[in-house]
């Protein structure tokens, strides 16, 4: 049987009781007398950390430390839920070094945002590191890991590759830096490559984040490779190969940090990305299964046919006549079908067509592959000419497996979902699209099998429960124990914050409706600024600026207008702006203090009802006797409400509103679910009671 246990931390005083209740010499949670010397350890490292930090103990810290320590030793699965103040990085990265240097086993740290991933490399586990040095004498290694296009290549850089535009390359190698080069004006591609190239001769690491001011992805693309295409030992500059020296540094690490994209790579079936280790930390993640369809999701179009067999003939000189007609056939294809889920199947045509596809991109792939044994046999390759056809082996084979995919019968046996798009801007073609339904099961099987896993987050516990997320994540299925653990939060949510639901507004329908756009004016002139607002739309987020823009001197801030880093940190040095957008602003946004004091939802965020991969789950969960709704888009709207209002408080001072103008939060069945998955902010429907409020914090009161 797996044991399954959800539970909170216990109170100072209880814990107390039942230490004192233990046989002395061990640990009352902890089996075995070296889990006990690990726990000791790992609190007087915790400790060390929090005094390095000028900061006191933390009760949820030390718990969440605690249990961490139990599922590492005893090879467990951990769901740990930890609001916002907890500490929740050393709680985990102190346990995972200590156990590397007691027990000489290996961590994988994930995370999904660039933002925590820097801040756990460069501040928290060098923090976790010197206090962990302290207090057993061995300091721990950390090593960065990432996807081989995040970093540059040197051969590329150097002329080992050929380029898609002889002339732009041309142009790049000639122009001559600018003095601006380096202060993040813009500059023209041929700048940006040249900035590259003086760039490759300094930095030790090669990797892209570590270029500031950065650089577009069409200059990045002259600067990097795919693992695929990489020439492997044969490349002249192997050995100062940046990713082949990242990965040969993580391979001896202690703790190796990386991304919820890699560990989507291994689901996918490259598990070899990542290095051994016996135990995963997952932070951020309630994003992991969402990253994780994103990996295995597959899109083709005429136009990828196209592109790809273009590669092919030039790089790689062989025909590739069959493949174009193939391509053009798929193209009539698809432009017989409407836009949409294809749920019974692919249509016979368009089977014909990807046949015809399947079959050309073999013969094209067998051709290339001929083309490079043929030119290594006569003496090998040099400079461009092995880095063109590895080009186009590449691409070749990376549009065969799509192929092979979609010819398969995954469609027919629910494993995936396929549907037609047609892309919104440009002249691209319809494209049909593949993704699978469901991911718990390989997750389980390639990222929780045989290892201790601690996955994390401030938000885990959906409906008051864990079991939404666990089933999400593959704990179910795996056959390690799990338990999930709240550990709560230092911020008084019923004190710092309200809850305001206006039941008078009517339900939302299409779009944003004339009352909810009335009440998002009242609100944001009450609170004068300081408003974050959230929509479920960009045509809803569009409506509110225009609106408050033309009723208000209020300074607004509008998704797309600009790069959406540089509108939040726009929205953070003015206390009185308002910045409103759609999904990228509802996770991630961290504006603590006055200047976000009102956070605006627009509606209950629910998957789009003609959301191809939301209609799949939902009926696989249905057709399995479970509650479809409740499973895919209560349980998706709740962990967004949840990301969403905990964009409010994020320190001990904040104060503020969280207005969701959505009466089905109240009335609805479901609203209770989804209320006891957000913050608990102090709850009321009261008009005047929320405008009071939000002027007197306007006034500074």
């Amino acid at each position: 049987m797996r044991a399954v246990r959800e539970m909170s931390a216990p109170a100072p005083a209880d814990r107390a009781e039942k230490d004192a209740a233990a046989p002395a010499g061990t640990s009352p949670a902890d089996p075995g007398a070296s889990g006990t010397t690990e726990q000791a350890r790992t609190r007087a490292a915790l400790d060390a950390a929090v005094n390095a930090l000028g900061g006191s103990p933390r009760e949820g810290q030390i718990e969440m430390a605690r249990r961490v320590t139990r599922a590492i030793t005893s090879g467990g699965h951990l769901l740990v839920q930890a609001g916002t103040g907890t500490g929740k990085s050393l709680a985990y990265l102190v346990p995972a070094m200590v156990h590397a240097v007691d027990a000489g086993e290996r961590t994988v740290v994930s995370t999904a945002t660039l933002a925590l991933q820097r801040q756990v490399l460069t501040k928290d586990a060098p923090l976790a590191a010197d206090a962990v040095e302290r207090t057993t004498g061995v300091r721990p290694s950390v090593a960065l890991l990432k996807g081989w296009q995040n970093y540059l290549c040197r051969h590329r850089l150097a002329g080992g590759y050929p380029d898609d535009d002889a002339d732009t390359l041309f142009s790049a190698a000639a122009a001559a830096p600018r003095a601006r080069i380096g202060e993040g004006a813009e500059q023209s591609l041929g700048e940006q490559v040249v900035r590259l190239r003086l760039w490759a001769e300094q930095t030790d690491t090669g990797d892209r984040d570590d270029l500031v001011p950065g650089v577009s992805d069409r200059a990045w693309a002259q600067a990097s490779v795919t693992a695929a295409e990489c020439l492997g030992s044969s490349c002249p500059l192997h050995d100062e190969c940046f990713p082949v020296l990242a990965r040969a540094a993580a391979a001896e690490a202690d703790v190796v940090v990386t991304n919820h994209a890699m560990l989507g790579i291994a689901v996918a079936g490259n598990p070899g990305v990542l290095p051994e280790h016996e135990v995963l930390v997952v932070d951020e993640a309630h994003e992991l299964a969402d990253r994780v369809r994103s990996q295995g999701t597959a899109s083709l179009s005429a136009a990828a046919v196209a592109r790809v067999a273009a590669t092919a003939r030039r790089h790689a000189g062989v025909l590739v006549n069959e493949l174009e007609e193939a391509g053009q056939t798929l193209q009539l294809a698809l432009a017989e079908l409407p836009d949409g889920r294809l749920a019974d199947g692919l249509p016979p045509a368009l089977a014909d067509a990807l046949t015809l596809l399947e079959a050309a991109c073999r013969q094209v792939l067998t051709d290339v592959r001929e083309a490079a044994r043929a030119a290594n046999q006569g003496g090998g390759q040099a400079g461009a000419e092995a880095g063109g056809v590895a080009l186009a082996r590449t691409a070749v084979a990376d549009m065969t497996e799509v192929v092979e995919r979609m010819t398969s019968d995954s469609v027919a046996q629910r494993r995936d979902v396929a549907w037609v798009e047609r892309p919104r801007m440009g002249a691209d073609p319809p494209r049909l699209t593949l993704a699978p339904i469901d991911v718990a099961g390989s997750v389980a099987d390639t990222l929780l099998a045989d290892r201790a896993a601690v996955l994390t987050s401030a938000t885990l516990a959906l409906g008051g429960s864990f079991n939404p997320m666990a089933a999400a994540l593959g704990l179910t299925l795996a056959d390690a124990d799990w338990e999930g653990l709240d550990v709560g939060t230092p911020f008084d949510y019923a004190r710092q914050g309200i809850l305001y639901t206006p039941t008078h507004l009517p339900r939302p329908g299409t779009g944003i409706s004339a009352e909810a756009l009335e009440e998002v004016v009242a609100l944001a002139e009450a609170s004068r600024g300081g408003m974050l607002g959230l929509f479920s739309s960009r045509r809803a987020a569009d409506d509110a600026a225009a609106l408050l823009r033309e009723r208000t001197d209020l300074t607004v801030y509008a998704q797309g207008e600009d790069r959406l880093p540089t509108l939040v940190e726009a929205f953070a040095a003015d206390e009185d702006a308002c910045l409103v957008g759609t999904l990228s602003l509802w996770q991630g946004v961290d504006v603590p203090g006055r200047t976000c004091r009102l956070v605006v939802i627009d509606r209950i965020p629910f998957p789009r009802p003609d959301d191809p991969v939301a209609q799949a789950r939902s009926e696989a969960v249905t057709a399995a006797g479970g509650n479809g709704f409740m499973t895919v888009s209560a349980t998706h709207a709740a962990l967004l409400l949840a990301q969403g209002a905990g964009r409010l408080v994020r320190r001990a001072d904040d104060r503020g509103v969280v207005a969701v103008l959505d009466p089905r939060l109240r009335t609805a069945r479901y609203g209770a679910f989804l209320a006891r998955s957000m913050p608990p902010l102090w709850p009321t429907r009261d008009r005047d009671v929320v405008l009071g409020a939000l002027g007197r914090l306007a006034a500074g009161k």
